[in-house]
């Protein structure tokens, strides 16, 4: 019997050989749609780091950290848990959800990080990373590399959310809770159906954590956590038999967390509040600063009408995607690409990767409809009447669902002139990605040359408030710093920031007990006083005026007036 040597140039190559000569990692192949592996996603995550960390020192240069008044109000409750007169878990407040504070107190305690809005820094570059590695992974089910990156790169480098990235604002941090939920959700029915029990488990648990984060985060968290539970328990439904009881004890866990979110912040509001609803109809709820900031018997245009909330939503969010006009293309591609999705949901590969499941990124559409034409949520854009500024930002919340889907549209497109289209229509294929690659790039720059809506929204509306604050900030500065001072924070707790004064020297509706003491007889409680032409503490000097001498009068363009008062009675 003999042996023949096998010929190098004729022997059978192994699976895969083409791919690893071109990369060096087992594996790879350009051309295939396939889950990312942990070492692709690492790279996208550090690069994600790099981009947040460069926003960040040209935000911080230019004093753009603290033009949100929510962003001080944010850091603010971050703050009185620590400082207060009565510090402790019920500052986290009533009607903003929780978690963005409690990640920025290991940085709050300190002063200079709470007077540069530092401190929330490190909670929202760490999140706009982590979504940059999210968006690669979800992408990496749905379309080829080149595009995976595409789409990435669209997402990572728009300025709106890189602006986000750097402040207390929780944009940043939902959209990386959201973009990771809907990645377990997809990894977890893939495995359900792949018949991947361990796999399956895991990523129950693990949504289940993110909706809970979420859920913590923004309400429209609560709205995706119920989603996400609805097509995990489909799968179940439809995986067999034997993969069904295996993974029960973990989905009976995973809808146990998405309850408990939502019950938690029930039994907050009812006992620290006293309204278990306390968010919906409380003194602070959207209803309520609607009802204050509006004429008499007058809404603002989307007001119960779903069709112009629409309009305003999916323009908005077109502003904050891409510049200029060019945000119509985007969506119109987004849409395209859903549709190119759903259809090839039959193929037995599409299937496996659970690819029809990212469509869950659509969530925050009906949910800001929703919410602006009955929830009193308005959304002014400069391009739509009334032509000003507010509440922008949301828009943002459908960058990623923009960014994966126009991704598809443009790979459907390469697609369809390499298989159909010959001469000029190969030449357009080869640089087709690159071509997007560098519109990118564009688009990135572009927006920043004529300042992206939502700093462009924090530019206008933040003028008239921190000239105000930086008057009062430099009052505060010149009296005693354990002395106690009353006056509301609700608008100007950026005044008290600035001072560099801790919260614990301040009465305030924050702590409701020496407050309401407080409004009762003034001079006799506080040695100062700062009361806000209208607000609470300028009505109670009304009432009770006796032992109060007036010290100064400050007024700005666009704000009421700010009086102080010494009190000439109270004793340390």
């Amino acid at each position: 019997m003999t042996t023949r040597k096998a010929n190098p140039t004729t022997m059978t190559r192994p699976r895969g050989w083409k791919e690893r000569a071109g990369s060096g990692g087992p594996g790879y192949d350009p051309e295939k749609v396939q889950p990312a592996t942990r070492g692709e996603v690492y790279p996208l995550f550090a690069m994600g780091a790099v981009l947040a960390f460069f926003a960040l020192m040209v935000c911080y240069r230019r004093g753009y950290l603290l033009l949100y008044g929510d962003a001080v109000a944010h850091l603010a409750i971050a703050r009185r848990i620590l400082d207060a007169r009565h510090p402790g878990i019920s500052q986290l407040g009533g009607v903003w959800l929780p978690l963005p504070h409690i990640l920025m107190l290991p940085f709050i305690r300190t002063m200079a990080m709470w007077q540069t809005g530092l401190a929330a820094a490190p909670m929202s570059m760490v999140s706009y990373a982590l979504s940059v590695a999210g968006i690669w992974r979800l992408c990496r089910r749905l379309m080829r590399l080149r595009w995976a990156f595409a789409a990435t790169a669209f997402y990572a480098l728009n300025a709106n959310l890189l602006y986000l990235s750097t402040t207390a604002m929780t944009e940043a941090l939902f959209l990386a809770l959201l973009v990771w939920s809907v990645v377990a959700t997809m990894e977890g029915i893939a495995a359900l159906r792949n018949g991947r029990v361990g796999l399956a488990r895991g990523q129950m648990i693990f949504a289940g954590l993110l909706v809970i984060c979420m859920v913590f985060t923004r309400y429209d968290g609560w709205v995706v956590g119920a989603a996400e539970w609805l097509c995990l328990a489909w799968a179940l439904w439809r995986a067999n038999e034997q993969v069904r009881k295996k993974t029960l004890t973990a989905f009976i866990i995973f809808t146990v967390m998405c309850a408990a979110g939502p019950l938690a912040w029930f039994w907050y509001n009812q006992h620290f509040m006293h309204d278990w609803l306390d968010f919906m109809r409380g003194p602070y709820s959207a209803d309520a600063i609607d009802r204050k900031t509006s004429p008499a018997g007058q809404h603002y245009r989307e007001w119960h009408n779903p069709w112009r909330a629409l309009v305003y939503y999916t323009r908005c969010a077109q502003i904050d995607a891409s510049a200029w006009e060019t945000g119509w293309l985007v969506m119109a591609a987004a849409l395209y690409g859903t549709w190119v999705a759903w259809k090839r949901r039959a193929q037995s590969e599409v299937r496996s990767r659970a690819e029809s499941y990212a469509a869950l990124l659509w969530i925050p559409l009906p949910f800001y409809i929703y919410s602006v034409a009955y929830s009193s949520v308005p959304i002014f854009i400069p391009q739509l009447y009334p032509h000003s500024y507010y509440n922008s930002r949301y828009g943002i919340e459908l960058l990623p669902v923009l960014a994966v889907y126009a991704a598809v549209a443009a790979e459907r497109l390469e697609l369809w002139l390499r298989d159909d289209v010959g001469g000029w229509g190969k030449l357009f294929v080869r640089f087709w990605q690159p071509a997007i690659l560098l519109l990118c790039v564009g688009n990135c720059l572009a927006m920043m040359y004529s300042i992206p809506l939502v700093l462009k929204e924090a530019m206008v509306n933040s003028t008239t408030r921190v000239a105000l604050e930086k008057q009062i900030a430099f009052v505060l500065e010149t009296l005693p710093p354990n002395d106690p001072v009353m006056m509301t924070l609700g608008s100007h707790v950026g005044a008290v920031q600035a001072a560099g004064r801790t919260l614990a020297s301040i009465v305030s509706e924050n702590d409701s007990e020496s407050f309401d003491k407080a409004l009762a007889d003034p001079a006799d409680h506080v040695a100062f006083v700062i009361a806000i032409e209208g607000d609470q503490v300028a009505q109670a000097v009304t009432a009770h005026p006796e032992g109060l001498q007036e010290l100064y009068v400050m007024c700005t363009t666009g704000q009421p007036c700010a009086k102080v008062y010494q009190s000439l009675v109270w004793k340390p």
